[in-house]
């Protein structure tokens, strides 16, 4: 699909937004702790009778996490772009992947939504089981389409991203324990899945709907961490995650049609 065929929701000049987008100095204490007990409880139920629910909390903390890269992606942290870095590099050890890469190309999805630049939202076209076999080849073509298109430092970041993920990988291997055998194993199938949760189930038939995005509402909105109120996300990237629930609000209430037009992540359209 071209680029001129796609219809971009431009963000409504009627809301105020700005102190949503104020970051709280502890943003980045917050963030890390909706992630790393989950961790911490995987790799401990990896290592007892109850490893079965492992994965479990592997997907738990692979959501926060992606969370956590997705708020350092756009410097919703509070920190410098040095420390954003710092964050992404450290998060793409332990969760197996280049989160410089897809950094790149999620920048590219803001700036030209489904279109034919749009690396990440290409499968937004897609059905459902192609999708999920698409899987596994997503994160490999977004570190294709970083490293082509980006600038040097770009190549740099990624390149640090692969060493960290293989020190982390040799270190694992070294150890010879078990639940962070089945932590590899849990994040590899993340990986794998972030096309169908990240970006199918929140683009798939909006391309030309006219708005910028599936939005959640409600017990399965909390459940992702709010990481469904994804409509929001695109018309005001600069609010937090933690915040967009708020955001909704007021476009629910103060943009005419806004609520009607919107399209559930899951579930049926909302009357």
């Amino acid at each position: 699909m071209t680029k001129a065929n796609i219809i971009t929701e431009k963000p409504p000049t009627s809301i105020e937004w700005r102190d949503l987008a104020t970051t709280r100095p502890y943003q980045f204490l917050i963030e890390l702790s909706l992630a790393f007990p989950w961790l911490i409880l995987s790799w401990w139920l990896y290592a007892g009778k109850l490893w079965l629910l492992g994965p479990i909390a592997s997907f738990m903390f692979f959501l926060c996490c992606l969370r956590l890269n997705h708020e350092a992606m756009h410097n919703n942290l509070g920190l410098s772009r040095r420390w954003d870095s710092v964050i992404l590099h450290g998060l793409s050890a332990i969760m197996l992947g280049s989160n410089h890469a897809d950094t790149f190309c999620h920048l590219q999805h803001h700036k030209s939504p489904l279109s034919d630049d749009d690396h990440e939202g290409h499968c937004a076209h897609m059905s459902f089981w192609q999708v999920i076999a698409y899987g596994p080849r997503f994160p490999i073509e977004l570190n294709r389409a970083a490293w082509a298109n980006g600038s040097q430092f770009w190549r740099r970041r990624i390149a640090i991203d692969w060493i960290a993920v293989a020190l982390f990988i040799l270190l694992c291997l070294w150890l010879e324990q078990t639940f962070l055998l089945f932590h590899l194993g849990a994040m590899l199938c993340g990986q794998c899945t972030v096309a169908f949760f990240a970006v199918w189930i929140t683009h798939q038939g909006t391309e030309h709907s006219g708005i910028a995005g599936r939005s959640q509402r409600g017990t399965f909105a909390w459940i992702a961490y709010h990481m469904f109120y994804h409509r929001e996300h695109h018309l005001f990237p600069k609010v937090p995650v933690s915040n967009l629930p708020k955001l909704a609000r007021r476009l629910d209430q103060d943009v005419e049609g806004y609520r009607e037009a919107s399209l559930p992540v899951i579930g049926s359209k909302r009357k």
